[in-house]
């Protein structure tokens, strides 16, 4: 019987990556909101909804969000 830990190859590196695309839509998400609080936007919570929740679900779609959010900003 093998132990688990030998058994999956690039196993440290898949973590890492999971963990990349987990925390950045929520980074992404809390800066957002933060700035657009900040700038007085009154859909500030709409934005940082839409930039973490298409980043978690699809992170390309976060970072289109994103890119949407810095051009409407003012």
């Amino acid at each position: 019987m093998v132990p688990l830990q030998l058994g999956i190859p690039v196993g440290p590196e898949f973590l890492l990556l999971g963990l990349l695309f987990l925390i950045v839509p929520f980074a992404l998400a809390y800066w957002v909101y933060t700035d657009a609080t900040r700038r007085g936007n009154d859909h500030a919570a709409l934005w940082a909804i839409a930039v973490g929740g298409l980043g978690y679900l699809t992170f390309f779609g976060g970072i289109l969000a994103f890119a949407v959010y810095l051009w409407d900003r003012e």
